[in-house]
């Protein structure tokens, strides 16, 4: 069964449409927890996790969940709750400015995001090297999913736009 290009235009449209509505949620998530990082300060990290050692950890087992907190507490500072707050905002206002504008369809967008993903993708890689954090791999697969339907979407604007003149 072979599909004709004007089905092969809309299954793009719908996948770049629902990429979109979830980089947009994520980058709402990043400028939420940019903010919040403003009022997470080293005391209020070990209150929390105070309470949330008491409240979870009866046995003496302890989870992943757990231990990650507990790693993220211990090298939690001032510096590191500033440089995560900078970051998250930045981020999410540079993704959802970007993501606002392909909603709108603004053609020079297009190029424009392509080279933000590739920014992205590129301090991705560079912090997987330094981490070897999994997030960092499935952000980026993402990313370069992302900018593949980009690039489709941005063919397609393009093709429709010389069928009207």
């Amino acid at each position: 069964m072979r599909i004709d290009k004007k089905e092969e235009a809309k299954i793009v449209d719908i996948s770049f449409d629902i990429a979109l509505l979830l980089k947009s949620i994520f980058a709402l998530g990043e400028i939420i927890g940019g903010t919040a990082m403003f009022f997470l300060t080293p005391a209020r990290v070990n209150t929390l996790l105070s309470w949330f050692r008491r409240s979870t950890m009866t046995g003496e087992k302890t989870g992943f969940f757990t231990h990650l907190i507990v790693h993220f507490s211990q090298n939690f500072t001032t510096n590191t709750q500033y440089i995560l707050a900078v970051y998250l905002l930045s981020h999410g206002v540079i993704k959802l400015v970007t993501l606002a504008l392909l909603w709108r369809k603004v053609l020079w967008a297009y190029p424009l995001s392509l080279l933000v993903f590739l920014g992205f993708i590129i301090y991705q890689i560079n912090e997987y090297t330094q981490t070897h954090s999994i997030f960092m791999i499935f952000v980026t697969l993402v990313d370069l999913i992302m900018m593949i339907l980009t690039i489709l979407e941005y063919k397609n604007i393009r093709e429709n736009n010389k069928k009207t003149f």
